[in-house]
């Protein structure tokens, strides 16, 4: 299963009327960071930012300018969400997969333990997390349609709507009736990322499988939406390709979709590389400080948007950015395939670096002045 091209789509992938990604493309290849001191001012001074304004919080010298992009980032933070931050852990529930991508611990060439777990243990699962007062559950899985079908991830989701109010899925990309038949069957949400926007960068990571499908997998929002979704979630690999860019472009990618579907509700991640089964150091290193100005710069340019701070990072790193520009974290987090009620059935996706458990993230928030939120729905 493998493309010539990373611009085709196989047979069973649907094509959607869309020129977002086209808009993408043409933005991030005119794309420079050679911008001014005084064009970040200019744009920390706006109520609102226009594209080259957030281009302009990206670039190399908005680093110097840092305190001045914190403090508009937590105000507007406090502006939409308060002191308030979601809480919320994955479960992953298989680990095969069809994809051989260079960065991933699941890289179907790696020979790691493979595991996916039965309805019995999936339920077995849900009802430990369910115990530590987790509302939100997002649902993983490799990306492999022949062994995790959707109707498989379908009865998943069936099972952790009894658990949870909120339930997400991040699996492979699907059609948009695919994402309908999971929405009906109680998913509330999608997270995919396109891991890099540059498409020399993507070719280059993406060896075989499904997920070799540049456009295929760009189109995977725009179809969920169209499947009655109530949210996507945007993001990168930072450290694949330029993260500068990367972040740019995932900018881009969301805001024009919403523009598109106001009713979406948008949320971002920014992941780094971390360590795994089969890792080989050759990509470019992001910095803690590089990271922190992609989280500030999505808040301002997009206030309304959630934002996820993932385990890959460290608890000092997390909690400070906390309240300042993200606004949801995952607590008792497990990356292989099971884990919380028995012995994990799989071998990780990676290696994380906050391993604390919701008591003792609960408790962080509480000491910094945060309110952690379990369950912002309801289900009706």
């Amino acid at each position: 299963m493998n493309m010539k091209t990373v611009m085709e789509h196989l047979d069973f992938m649907e094509v959607i009327e869309s020129d977002i990604m086209d808009k993408v493309l043409r933005q991030i290849r005119d794309y420079s960071g050679d911008f001014t001191a005084s064009d970040v001012k200019d744009a920390l001074n706006k109520n609102s930012l226009t594209i080259y304004d957030y281009a302009a919080l990206l670039s190399p010298i908005a680093e110097n300018l840092s305190e001045e992009i914190a403090q508009r980032s937590r105000a507007e933070t406090r502006k939409h969400f308060g002191n308030s931050v979601s809480l919320y852990t994955p479960l992953y529930i298989s680990n095969y997969c069809e994809n051989q991508c260079v960065y991933c611990g699941f890289n179907c060439k790696n020979d790691i333990v493979r595991g996916k777990l039965s309805s019995d243990e999936i339920e077995k699962e849900l009802r430990s997390i369910s115990q530590t007062g987790l509302e939100e559950l997002l649902l993983l899985t490799g990306e492999s349609r022949k062994i995790s079908s959707v109707e498989y991830i379908g009865e998943a989701v069936k099972l952790a709507v009894k658990y949870f109010t909120t339930v997400g899925i991040e699996i492979y990309p699907l059609n948009t009736d695919e994402y309908e038949y999971l929405r009906k069957c109680g998913a509330d949400f999608v997270s995919i990322y396109q891991e890099s926007y540059d498409i020399e960068t993507y070719d280059k990571c993406h060896l075989s499988g499904a997920k070799r499908s540049y456009p295929y997998r760009f189109n995977s929002q725009e179809r969920a939406v169209k499947g009655g979704m109530r949210g996507v979630s945007f993001g990168s690999l930072l450290g694949l390709g330029d993260f500068r860019k990367d972040a740019f472009a995932t900018g881009l990618h969301a805001y024009y979709l919403q523009q598109k579907y106001p009713h979406a509700e948008i949320s971002f991640s920014a992941p780094r590389i971390r360590a795994h089964i089969g890792n080989v150091n050759e990509y470019g290193l992001v910095s803690e400080r590089q990271l922190l100005q992609v989280f500030m710069a999505y808040r301002i340019f997009m206030p309304f948007a959630s934002i996820v701070i993932s385990t890959r990072e460290r608890p000092g790193f997390r909690d400070n950015v906390i309240g300042l520009a993200a606004t949801k974290m995952s607590a008792s987090v497990k990356v292989g395939v099971g884990g919380h009620s028995a012995t994990q059935k799989g071998d990780e996706q990676f290696l994380i670096s906050d391993s604390r458990s919701t008591t003792e993230i609960h408790e962080m928030l509480h000491d910094r002045g945060l309110q952690a939120v379990y369950t912002d729905y309801i289900r009706v």
